[in-house]
């Protein structure tokens, strides 16, 4: 047994017994609280809202052990017990006398994401029609929901496989430098996919109408001007034909961003709340949050081509991981999808690490909105926000702050009434 095979498998059960032990400390931290409304919130949130949201939470935390048990199972799955080793070499003999070495690598990569598809499967149709039904939340149809299955396929072959293909090519045709040429390729597909993606996909799944003439639009538009913001419009998304959950965004790039506004959001806030909550995400980037996240990522990605670029190398990436590389076929594809499959319980590890830069980040964003709106509406839109979606007002701290990427209610509107 290779030293890579011991990291491994030690990494998956580390990140397997930590998830398994936060979450046993979140249901229990809930479910103790579940009876006592918080004093900070006793006036303004009821008794039976709180108890909504420790049981949506509850019920959200067992389906979450469920679902990273099998997760880590199917990972040791795929890796060591040689599933993807088997796949690889019914593919490898099927296709590559038939559609030559690309073939055959696109057909691997497409052979995983569908069957990794049909297995998770089960769990996003519990998600949506058994969970989110159970608490109200869910408002998909069943032809709505295969509709969206349907769209995604068509896109992930239409955007997916020839961004695969470029990036098999490069790392076939362009040498042991192969990772920073890939690396540019996928910058320019990110910085592409941010300024189409509003107008060309998202389309596809929901529809955006301009936020109407009246008196939002003439405050919302003032708040822009104020904070010297430009955006290329202001629309309405019907979320609520797929959920009852509420959210407000902004999407695009330079001259392509847009603001968008959920019609749940717009139902369930005032003209004042949905203006503070607009000044929070031009918080965001009146602080380049936007930019600095963008910046990150594109460096983490750069080490981790670079990392898999020197892996992909050697021989015992593969077999340290169950799989044995191909001799008479390029081994790119199957060392994309080893490295794809290695990385996550690595990542889970450092995850607190980015979480905290967010919960900074979001700190940041709420004090730009109290200079530029009431802070009590923020305070008020968050509250309701929080009860609307069932989200819990007594998270166990230390759960939070490993996954929360937002502050806890609490410390959030504490924060807020103290500016206001």
């Amino acid at each position: 047994m290779s030293a890579l095979t011991l990291l491994f498998a030690g990494a998956v059960l580390l990140a397997l017994l930590l998830k398994l032990w936060l979450a046993t400390r979140q249901m229990r931290h809930v479910a103790l609280h579940r009876d006592r409304v918080p004093a900070a919130f006793a006036g303004s949130v009821s008794l039976q809202a709180h108890r909504r949201a420790a049981d949506y939470t509850l019920a959200r935390g067992r389906f979450g052990l469920l679902q990273a048990a099998f997760s880590s199972a199917l990972l040791l799955v795929w890796t060591l017990l040689g599933g993807l080793d088997a796949l690889n070499v019914a593919v490898r003999d099927t296709v590559q006398p038939l559609l030559g070495d690309m073939g055959y690598q696109l057909a691997l990569l497409a052979a995983f994401a569908v069957i990794g598809a049909v297995l998770d499967l089960p769990f996003d149709l519990y998600r949506t029609f058994v969970l989110e039904q159970r608490f109200g939340f869910n408002r998909m149809t069943w032809k709505l929901y295969l509709g969206d299955q349907l769209k995604g396929v068509l896109v992930g072959v239409v955007v997916g496989l020839p961004l695969a293909a470029l990036v098999l090519w490069i790392m076939g045709a362009t040498g042991s430098l192969w990772w920073l040429w890939a690396w540019v390729a996928w910058t320019v597909f990110q910085l592409l996919a941010l300024v189409l993606y509003p107008t060309l996909i998202a389309p596809l799944f929901n529809r955006f109408t301009p936020l109407p003439d009246g008196e939002l639009k003439a405050q919302v538009q003032g708040l822009m001007s104020r904070c010297g913001f430009a955006a290329k419009g202001l629309f309405v998304m019907d979320g609520s034909r797929r959920s009852a959950h509420a959210n407000a965004y902004f999407t695009g790039l330079g001259a392509a961003k847009r603001v968008v506004f959920f019609d749940t959001l717009l139902s369930k806030l005032n003209g004042n709340e949905i203006a503070a909550v607009l000044a929070h995400e031009l918080g965001h980037y009146k602080h380049r949050h936007v930019l600095k996240r963008m910046l990150l990522v594109f460096g983490l990605s750069l080490a981790g081509l670079a990392l898999l670029g020197w892996l992909a190398s050697s021989a015992g990436f593969y077999t340290g991981l169950g799989v044995r590389p191909s001799l008479d076929a390029p081994n790119d594809a199957l060392a994309l999808l080893l490295f794809m499959l290695a990385l996550p319980p690595f990542m889970f590890l450092i995850s607190p690490l980015g979480a905290r830069l967010s919960r900074r980040h979001e700190f940041e964003a709420d004090a730009y909105a109290c200079a530029q709106a009431d802070g009590r509406d923020l305070a008020n839109a968050l509250l309701k926000l929080h009860e609307d979606n069932a989200a819990t007002l007594t998270p166990d701290p230390l759960y939070a702050r490993f996954y929360y990427s937002h502050p806890p209610a609490t410390e959030r509107l504490a924060a807020l009434r103290a500016q206001s």
